[in-house]
């Protein structure tokens, strides 16, 4: 008589270890984390509450990190994320120039101003960054009708 299989002390022995991988639960992560990043990314991008006036001008290349001026509903005054009164402007204006003072030309700012705010207290802030030599001053602006991605006008320059 011959037998047909493994003896039956041997059932499970016989045969080799799995080694396949089950990527279907790293997919899951992966994909659950980048949708995570692409929601949170453009909320990390601005510091100050800023309603910004549209526009339908292209936005400008970045070589390097520009310095950010916000101006807020109320007038207040930000340099990147910091708060600065009028009288502490040029000062802090001034460092920023001096911490430049190696470079062939002089750093970019992106000035952000709310929309609800007086023309005059935006002249005077720009005044303030031409005085202390802060030429390069770029008007940050969200997109017009036709794109609705946040840009920078490409009208830089503080001239007076």
């Amino acid at each position: 008589m011959a037998m047909s299989g493994p003896p039956s002390g041997r059932r499970g022995r016989g045969r080799a270890p799995m080694a396949d991988i089950n990527v279907t639960p790293l997919v899951d992560v992966m994909l659950v984390l980048l949708i995570i990043f692409m929601v949170t990314a453009p909320l990390l991008v601005t510091g100050v509450p800023v309603k910004l006036p549209e526009t339908r001008a292209k936005g400008l290349d970045q070589d390097q990190k520009p310095t950010v001026v916000s101006i807020d509903r109320d007038g207040a005054v930000y340099v990147d994320e910091d708060a600065v009164g009028d009288a502490d402007l040029p000062v802090r204006l001034s460092e920023i120039v001096s911490a430049n003072a190696g470079q062939p030309e002089p750093p970019q700012i992106f000035l952000r101003a709310d929309t609800a705010l007086d023309y005059g207290r935006v002249m005077r802030v720009m005044g303030e960054l031409n005085r202390a030599g802060l030429n390069r001053v770029a008007l940050v602006s969200t997109g017009g009708d036709d794109d609705a991605s946040a840009g920078v006008s490409a009208g830089s320059g503080s001239e007076n």
